[in-house]
């Protein structure tokens, strides 16, 4: 399997724990609760599996800013919360670093 589709498996996990983590207010609802455990373990199981072929510096500043992106998404659509200008601002910056990372970074497998 390519290592960019773990990749992005491994922040599909990470994002969908950590949407039931929003979900299980403070871990008092136990469906999920169980989603959160069960899905930050799929994604750092599959993180461990790209660490084979891309430094982990690499592959930590893909995993966590893609993250970012799709939470702060989701929140803004699924959970109402704003984003000001500031926060998009930050929030295209870490998109610009991802693009320069995998367009340019002789570190990441193209």
């Amino acid at each position: 399997m390519p290592v960019y589709l773990i990749l992005f498996l491994a922040v599909m996990a990470e994002t969908i724990g950590t949407t039931a983590l929003q979900a299980s207010q403070q871990f008092t609802r136990l469906g999920p609760s169980v989603l959160v455990v069960v899905a930050y373990a799929v994604s750092f199981y599959l993180l461990s599996i790209t660490l084979r072929t891309m430094p982990v510096g690499v592959v930590y500043a893909l995993w966590s800013g893609l993250g970012i992106i799709l939470i702060a998404t989701i929140g803004w659509v699924v959970f109402g919360q704003k984003l000001d200008f500031a926060a998009l601002a930050g929030l295209s910056m870490i998109i610009a670093g991802i693009a320069v990372i995998h367009l340019f970074s002789a570190a990441s497998p193209h």
